[in-house]
C-alpha cells in the first residue's frame, strides 16, 4: 500500500492511498472517527470516467488533542482489531 501526504497541519492530513477503493477507505473512515480527537474523517474518490484521480483521497481533521498522524495510526490499529476479532469469531463458529 502506498500513501502520498498531500496535506500534514497541526490538526489536519490529507493523505493519498494509492490502489484503494471504497470497500478499505469507508473501513477507515470510521474507525478514523471512533478515535478520540478526531472531529472529522472523510474520503474523496472520482471515478476513472471522470478523467479525476482514481486513488481515494482521505482527511482526517481533530480538535488539537491528538496529531492527525497518530490519529491515523489510531484508526489503523481499529481496523487491524476488528479484522482480528472478525477471523477470530469467523474460526470459532467453523
Amino acid at each position: 500500500m502506498d500513501l502520498r501526504v498531500i496535506k500534514n497541519l497541526e490538526t489536519e492530513l490529507s493523505i493519498e492511498i494509492q490502489g484503494e477503493d471504497h470497500t478499505f477507505v469507508n473501513v477507515l473512515k470510521g474507525a478514523l472517527l471512533e478515535v478520540e480527537g478526531v472531529t472529522t474523517a472523510t474520503y474523496d474518490m472520482n471515478p476513472e470516467q471522470s478523467g479525476g484521480q482514481t486513488d481515494p483521497v482521505v482527511t482526517i481533521k481533530t480538535d488539537g488533542s491528538i496529531d492527525p498522524l497518530d490519529a491515523l495510526a489510531a484508526g489503523a490499529g481499529g481496523v487491524k482489531s476488528k479484522a482480528d476479532a472478525f477471523r477470530e469469531s469467523f474460526e470459532s463458529a467453523a
